[in-house]
Formats: C-alpha cells, structure tokens, sequence
C-alpha cells in the first residue's frame, strides 16, 4: 500500500511546476559539493606518489587475461551515490506543488439529513440510552441525538461520508453545507439541540416536502445531483398531510431523486403510536418507496435505534471526489529516493566483497 501511494504521487508531480522553500540553501549546497569535490582532487594531485608506498604492483601475467564483459558492475555503488545525489538536493530544496487537484475515491455516502424542530416535536419520546439530560423529554432532542448517534456511528467505521444539515418546520434551513467534517456537524446539531435555540425556531408547522426540496437543491448546488452515492435521512412525527410546496406536488419534488436513484430513509420517530394510527404513514411510505429507500415506525427507543443501525448497514459504498490541496510538500519523496539510492550504494560497497575487487 505505501509503494502503490509513494507510485501514485511519483505519477503527479510535474517537476517543471515544482516550487521550492530552501532554493538558496539547495544552491548552497550543491555549491558546497562541487568546491569540495575540486578541493580533494586538488589535495590527491599535490600528493607526491611513490611506486612500491601509494601504487599497487602488479604481475604482468595478468595482462593476457580479457577483462570480463561484466566488469562494469563495479562501478554500480559509485553510480547509485551519483544517481541518489541530485534526489538529496532537491529534497534539501524542500520541494512543493503549489495547487494539486486529483480524483480521490473513499468509503463513504453523499448523506443530506433532515430534523424535524416543529412544535409537534414537544410531545414526548421516551429514550433512557439517547436522552442523557431526562429519561423523558421532547422528541425533538431524543431526534437529535439519534441523528448524533448515526453520526458517531459512521465516525467510528471509519467513513468519509459528506453530510449536509437541514433543520425545518414549515420552512427548511441548511444548517451545514456538504462538510467532511464529523465534529463540525456534530456541534452544529449540539447548537440546534439547545432548548433555548429550539424554543426560538421560528417555524412551528410541519411541511415535510419543504425539507426534501430544500436537501435536492443541496445536491444541485455542488453538483452531486447526478452523482452516485447519495441518500437522504429525515427525521419526523410525519404529523403532515401538505402535498403542495411552492406550487410543487410531492412527486414533482422528489421526481430528481427518483430519477437520479437518491434513496429517501424515513425515520418516523412518534412515541408509542403503531403504524397508521392518526399519521398519514400510507402516504409517506408510498413517497419512500418511489425513491427505493425505507420507511421505519420509530414508536419507542429500540425501533429508532434499531432504525439508525438499519440505515447505517444500508449505507455502505465508495464516493469520487475531486479534491484539490494547496502547497502541498513534495520533501518526504525526494528523501526516500537518495536514502534508498544511497543506502543500495553503501550496501553493495561494504556488504559485497566483488565491489571491493580491482578489476
């Protein structure tokens, strides 16, 4: 795995587009090598030689032998230190890409979810493992900690999905963008979880439909619409018969997701109320079923939780993306190249007596 990722960054780097931290040290350096390079040579041509003390004396016999065709291998430890050696200064350069954009592809869903914040969320959903503050309290907070249960729940199998906030009532808000960043959505759901915040949310009614327009128009606006990977979660009582938003009928308005395969999972978190009893279930689960997602009944603690892990089972698979890093360091690869150059030159060196021969 390492030699496939050292491949893949050998294979984007344009050396030409390369900039650098160190270039005057690099110059130094190289400067450095050159004048020490001279000054030895210098030292060994000034050096008297005397046959018998500093020449080795051979037997003539050994003119007849033909030298063998493989002689030059001797020379290998000399040419892995020469080879290794524009590697070391390049890396004492500490090299950089200024902007580098690839395609990356990682386990993970593009996910919009959606919490119900209107005031038929205040009837209370008994929760002892989700609720921590009171055993009984309002759905929406057992809601949203279910929400931050599933969360954790991805957090912890190690996905890189993309998740999106949405908060409605009778209007929808995007609370946070497409965001990969686990602790960012986990604090702004902690915020909206605030009793002062949901006691100030301006938007009592319930139009469910609002918010499934609001999380498509999410995918529009980065362009994951027709991207695969995506699925929507919501979070409701499903105490709503509206089918008309802004003169679009619920099909209308789901009509992209179908079209674009973007499942819909309904959580409908009413506590103790079975299916079809004074909630229009029929007509939600009808609208999920279009979508190819799931409707789940969450009437007491163990069916929402038994929903979350249904829902994290279900959403399994890879996203692309195209990701784009700024000044990012080239130094670690020009380093291992002199290091592995260097270190195959002093092995072959000292490590192999047929390097140490006279030809």
């Amino acid at each position: 795995a390492i030699a496939a990722s050292l491949a893949r960054e050998w294979n984007a780097i344009d050396v030409a587009g390369l900039q650098y931290w160190r270039r005057d040290t690099a110059e130094l350096t190289l400067l450095a090598l050159v004048a020490l390079a001279l000054l030895v040579l210098l030292v060994r041509t000034s050096i008297a030689r005397r046959p018998g003390r500093h020449h080795v004396v051979l037997p003539a016999i050994l003119k007849r032998w033909p030298e063998p065709r493989t002689a030059w291998v001797r020379h290998m430890p000399v040419a892995l230190f020469m080879l290794g050696l524009p590697f070391a200064v390049l890396a004492v350069a500490d090299p950089y890409t200024s902007l580098v954009a690839e395609n990356v592809t990682y386990p993970g869903r593009r996910i919009a979810l959606m919490i119900d914040a209107s005031d038929s969320m205040q009837t209370s959903f008994k929760a002892a493992t989700l609720n921590t503050r009171n055993e009984v309290q309002p759905a929406f907070f057992t809601t949203v900690a279910a929400a931050q249960r599933f969360v954790e729940l991805r957090r912890k199998a190690k996905y890189r999905d993309l998740m999106a906030l949405v908060e409605f009532g009778s209007r929808a808000y995007v609370i946070t963008p497409f965001t990969s960043d686990y602790d960012n959505l986990l604090l702004s759901m902690s915020l909206i979880g605030d009793p002062v915040e949901f006691s100030m949310f301006p938007e009592s009614g319930t139009i469910i439909a609002s918010a499934l327009e609001e999380s498509i128009e999410i995918f529009k606006a980065f362009e994951f619409l027709e991207a695969s990977g995506n699925l929507m979660v919501i979070f409701t009582d499903g105490e709503d018969t509206t089918s008309i938003v802004h003169g679009r009928s619920l099909d209308d308005i789901l009509k992209s997701a179908v079209d674009n395969k973007i499942p819909l999972y309904f959580v409908r978190t009413n506590y103790d109320k079975e299916f079809g009893e004074g909630i229009p279930d029929e007509q939600w689960r009808a609208a999920v079923a279009k979508t190819g997602g799931r409707y789940y009944v969450a009437k007491n603690e163990a069916t929402l939780l038994a929903a979350i892990a249904d829902i994290d089972r279900e959403a399994v698979g890879a996203i692309s993306a195209r990701q784009y890093t700024s000044q990012q360091s080239r130094f670690t690869l020009f380093a291992i190249a002199a290091f592995t150059l260097w270190t195959g030159a002093a092995g072959l060196k000292v490590g192999t007596p047929w390097f140490g021969r006279l030809p």
